[in-house]
């Protein structure tokens, strides 16, 4: 399920991507029409990476809920599930659930660490990005799919059906 939604996200971004190029090949001056199209374009591009993040964010959470109702045996489970007591729903993506995970799945380290990241450049995207962030990396649509793609794979996230 988790892929399909992702599937469908990307699909929008290119169709987004191929009206906008479309519409500024009309009518404009090519030096207005490029530079507006490429700001256009940019938009497009962190939009459509801040869907990707939130709904990674969201299976994350979900994977959260379901292992702490399902009593698995797991250590994640485990963990969770002691979070839980104290703390219900009000758990850190970051902080908590990443956590967890890094403690309790082996081979996990690099793909929490650009987790972490791309999650600090969805903040600066939630948050009306006024700041100037120093993110270390260039986060685009690509790369943040990509990731999302990798995490969804690679850990086994409970998803209800």
């Amino acid at each position: 399920m988790a892929s399909v939604v992702l599937a469908d996200i990307a699909e929008y971004h290119s169709d987004v991507v191929s009206s906008l190029k479309l519409y500024f090949s009309f009518g404009r001056r090519p030096n207005e029409s490029s530079q507006e199209l490429i700001g256009r374009l940019e938009e497009t591009d962190v939009r459509s990476s801040f869907a990707v993040l939130s709904r990674l964010e969201a299976a994350f959470r979900i994977d959260y809920e379901c292992r702490c109702k399902e009593k698995l045996k797991d250590d994640v489970s485990w963990t969770f599930r002691r979070m839980y007591k104290s703390r219900k729903m009000r758990v850190s993506l970051e902080d908590d659930i990443f956590e967890a995970w890094l403690q309790n799945s082996t081979g996990s380290n690099r793909l929490i660490s650009e987790l972490r990241g791309a999650f600090k450049f969805r903040h600066w995207l939630a948050h009306g990005k006024y700041w100037r962030p120093n993110l270390g990396r260039k986060y685009d649509f690509s790369y943040v799919y990509l990731l999302a793609e990798n995490a969804l794979n690679t850990l086994p996230l409970i998803n209800p059906s």
